[in-house]
């Protein structure tokens, strides 16, 4: 069972980076660079950029510091899943997801010197930023170990009340006898 849990990880890693390569792929061999083709109008487009840096460019021309950091990640995040022997369905996922989209970026870095971004969204006059499934991935990762965490925190409150409830019921009872 440990096995195929880990196994999971990993299928739902492999198919996040094939799924944004081959995106990434298509959109080098549609779009020239910096070129745009509106979905709905104002709002969603598609284009395609180059970027060096990391979320919203920070870092711009970065691309070995961001390489050596995505592998440092990669392989701290490896041993973690070598070491850990159970996961829950929703650890599973979020471990591949920000995995596979660490990865899909790390692999642009190594090959292009840069990641592929090309979705896009414009809310009124600001633009937000360009990203792609690779980034998206990380994102909704993150997001699930938060809800994780918030959730138990939750869990560990209910736990400890219960936990003194049962003490003080244990102490009632020894109380009366």
């Amino acid at each position: 069972m440990v096995m195929k849990v880990k196994k999971n990880i990993y299928i739902i890693t492999l198919i996040l980076v094939i799924l944004d390569q081959v995106v990434k792929r298509i959109i080098i061999n549609s779009f020239s660079l910096l070129e745009v083709k509106e979905i709905i109008p104002d709002f969603f487009y598609f284009t395609y950029v180059e970027n060096t840096g990391a979320a919203w460019s920070i870092l711009e021309d970065s691309t070995f510091f961001l390489t050596i950091i995505s592998a440092i990640c990669l392989i701290i995040l490896n041993r973690y899943l070598m070491k850990k022997t159970t996961f829950s369905r929703l650890e599973e996922w979020y471990y591949g997801l920000i995995m596979g989209g660490i990865l899909g970026n790390f692999i642009d870095r190594v090959v292009r010197d840069g990641v592929v971004d090309y979705i896009g969204f414009q809310f009124g006059n600001y633009p937000f930023p360009i990203f792609n499934i690779a980034d998206m991935a990380i994102v909704i990762g993150v997001g699930l170990v938060l809800l994780e965490m918030i959730k138990g925190d939750n869990d560990d409150r209910d736990r400890s009340k219960k936990e003194r409830d049962k003490i003080r019921s244990v102490s009632k009872r020894r109380a009366r006898n």
